[in-house]
């Protein structure tokens, strides 16, 4: 079997026609063989402890492939990174160079990213046979943010290199830990891979997808919904939808079969922690029992109703802290899963369980029955505080165009009357206009 690259730049292919394409501006991967996008020479750079905190996708990614493989470590920043919680992100992971904005941290040395990479001498930008540590950040996490590490060997175990002409694009921003395992796909593959922009609408996204013809595309759920009540929808025909992030329910797998019914589709499960952990291609919610207690590249098993992932794929550890990933090499994901013959269904996070009357819901169960209703787009359920219950269960509802607020209000209560224990039903039902997305893509949930 023919040895890997060391490093992410030994995976670009001379003559090769994949780019990175952001809104106004397009790399070849090619032109960064030779070509250095910083402001100093990478290998200056050789063993440094890296924070990465650029001003948009197309800069990080371009970092990345410059630094990986001669810095030791580079802790990749989200773009919703506070900055009152940045001298303790440099603390916590030592960091000496800052890579991308000018801010924060005046001992530290400065490097800029260019979007205009200079054409290179045509000889190979020399590697500097650093093993670099990947370190992400946690998603769902209150107070100063948890980092976690990664090798690229880990990052990448789940990534099958393919020639094929592929074109990728996802909703995902690649500072995350889904939207860098696209970001990873397409260099490992020679494909191309089409950036979103914060400042464009879903809509213009799309349009801009459906120029460039994406043939393959990501997202949470929550990303597919949003698009999913656009038009330009019309303008986009991928030959592969994968949903990860979040879970997918079969309300939102039918709704994109029926829109690209052509198109492969798969649900796929990882996070920041566990790595990739499979993927459902079934075209069916939750996954098959069969995943659990066998063996193989990802074990999987089921402690007191939380999903646990062990593999090669899992962070290294913590970084700057002394907390522990997990027990006997497993990750508790805090994803809760129910076995109904012979399938697992996740019902919800651990901690975000509705109390009411010493009764626990899952906000996510009544969300699958409400976007059954066909007048649903999207839906999020809470807990509201009752001096009597102690909560009640309210659910806010984004309706298709066209639908009538009260009679879908009565509909929706009777299929949740029909389908949930007496307890489940939603007091209250409430049509808003749109639901809040954190920068991740996820919907954002009320404690």
């Amino acid at each position: 079997m023919k040895t890997p690259p060391p490093d992410l730049r030994g995976w670009l292919k001379p003559g090769g026609a994949g780019v990175l394409a952001a809104r106004g501006h397009t790399v070849p991967f090619e032109r960064l063989i030779a070509g250095n996008p910083l402001s100093v020479d990478p290998l200056s750079l050789k063993g440094a402890h890296v924070l990465l905190r650029t001003a948009d996708q197309l800069e990080a990614g371009l970092a990345l492939i410059a630094l990986d493989g001669i810095a030791a470590r580079i802790v990749i920043a989200p773009p919703d990174l506070k900055p009152d919680f940045l001298a303790d992100v440099i603390r916590r992971a030592e960091i000496d160079t800052l890579v991308g904005e000018d801010e924060a941290g005046s001992e530290l040395r400065r490097v800029l990213v260019s979007r205009d990479v200079p054409a290179g001498s045509g000889a190979p930008l020399e590697s500097g046979g650093v093993e670099t540590e990947w370190v992400m950040f946690t998603s769902g996490t209150t107070g100063a943010p948890k980092m976690v590490g990664h090798t690229l060997k880990a990052l990448t175990g789940a990534i099958r290199p393919t020639d094929d002409k592929i074109i990728w694009g996802t909703f995902y921003d690649i500072r995350r830990y889904g939207g860098l395992q696209i970001f990873l796909r397409a260099v490992l593959g020679g494909a191309s891979l089409i950036l979103s922009d914060t400042a464009e609408s879903a809509a213009e996204f799309l349009e801009r997808l459906g120029r460039d013809g994406v043939t393959h595309l990501t997202g949470t759920p929550s990303h597919w919904r949003r698009a999913l009540m656009s038009p330009a929808m019309a303008q986009i025909a991928p030959r592969y939808v994968r949903l990860s992030g979040e879970i997918a329910d079969q309300a939102v797998l039918d709704s994109l079969k029926a829109r690209f019914p052509d198109a492969a589709m798969g649900h796929a499960y990882a996070s920041t922690e566990a790595g990739v952990g499979f993927e459902v291609t079934d075209g069916r919610e939750g996954f098959p029992d069969s995943f659990v207690g066998g063996t193989g590249p990802v074990e999987m098993r089921v402690v007191d109703g939380s999903l646990q992932i062990r593999s090669s794929r899992i962070a290294s550890g913590f970084v700057g802290s002394t907390d522990r990933l997990g027990e006997e090499g497993f990750v508790d994901t805090g994803d809760m899963v129910e076995l109904r013959g012979d399938r697992y269904y996740f019902a919800g996070r651990r901690g975000g369980i509705i109390n009411v009357g010493g009764l626990k819901i899952h906000p996510e169960e009544v969300e699958a029955v409400i976007n059954r209703h066909p007048a649903v787009r999207q839906s999020r359920v809470s807990g509201r505080k009752s001096p009597i219950t102690g909560a009640i269960v309210v659910a806010e509802i984004v309706l298709v165009d066209g639908q009538n607020p009260e009679e879908a209000k009565e509909e929706i209560l009777r299929l949740c009357r029909a389908n949930l224990k007496p307890f489940q039903v939603p007091a209250m039902v409430r049509p808003v206009a749109k639901l809040e997305l954190s920068a991740g893509g996820k919907l954002v949930r009320h404690a």
